[in-house]
């Protein structure tokens, strides 16, 4: 999980918990949790994923379920925004567990290969345990997942 905060005091903690619990529950995993805005106009942007396509219905019902529970913590209020929605085609792929659901799509991915970072534009062919394999022109090119710097879907219209 990441939260992009430097120091999360213990509201922020209770939050990041709560939001956790639930999208894991709900068989989603959480690719981002952002909590910024001062404590009388809080935000909560919250980014989730699936092995299948993240639907509108689905993030309503994630949101209405942390509203729920996030109305239960004293010290929150109703003081706070939140915003529950999949991180979108244009946000690079952080987890491992992203990658099935794009098979046969087009990569656009930054690797690095010994000490030397690589580019390439490819088709993902297929997701072997940690390794990721592209065809690139004629080849298939084997990628490490821990390897992998940035990992973007490129967008066809197709």
């Amino acid at each position: 999980m990441f939260v992009q905060k430097k120091k999360m005091n213990f509201l922020d903690s209770n939050i990041a918990q709560v939001v956790s619990e639930i999208v894991e529950r709900k068989g989603f995993f959480l690719i981002d949790l952002i909590l910024r805005g001062t404590s009388s106009k809080r935000v909560i942007e919250v980014f989730i994923d699936s092995s299948r396509d993240v639907s509108a219905e689905d993030c309503a019902n994630i949101s209405r379920e942390i509203n729920a529970e996030l109305e239960t913590l004293p010290e929150i209020g109703s003081d706070y925004r939140l915003d529950v929605s999949s991180p979108g085609v244009d946000k690079p792929l952080k987890f491992l567990k992203q990658f099935p659901k794009h098979v046969n799509r087009k990569f656009d991915v930054s690797y690095l290969s010994g000490y030397e970072t690589k580019t390439l534009t490819g088709k993902l062919l297929r997701v072997d345990g940690e390794d990721l394999v592209f065809s690139s022109g004629n080849n298939e090119i084997k990628i490490n997942f821990n390897n992998i710097k940035k990992a973007k879907v490129v967008i066809s219209f197709s």
